[in-house]
């Protein structure tokens, strides 16, 4: 589950409430991978871009874009799940 204490929504709305990303439904024989996206706000949407490209995921299909607030995103896997993330390095102009 990801947990994020407080954000600020894209359109910069005051109001700022806890969500919580949580497990999809479980459908058998299919397993959730879940993508985690972190960086500028261009080098994320490049990534949807580039990932739509390859025709790997429709742009919609990812969330809205949420603002990492001051307190940070803490993430906590259900017990036996694992953690990778990469990075890749991209040119900014």
């Amino acid at each position: 589950m990801i947990y994020v204490p407080y954000f600020r929504s894209p359109a910069g709305s005051e109001a700022a409430q806890p969500i919580m990303l949580g497990s999809p439904l479980r459908v058998p024989g299919r397993e959730p991978l879940r993508h985690i996206l972190v960086g500028s706000r261009d080098g994320v949407e490049q990534a949807v871009q580039q990932l739509h490209a390859l025709t790997y995921a429709e742009q919609f299909q990812w969330s809205q874009p949420i603002i990492v607030p001051e307190t940070g995103i803490t993430i906590t896997p259900a017990q036996g799940e694992v953690l990778r993330y990469l990075i890749r390095w991209r040119s900014v102009s």
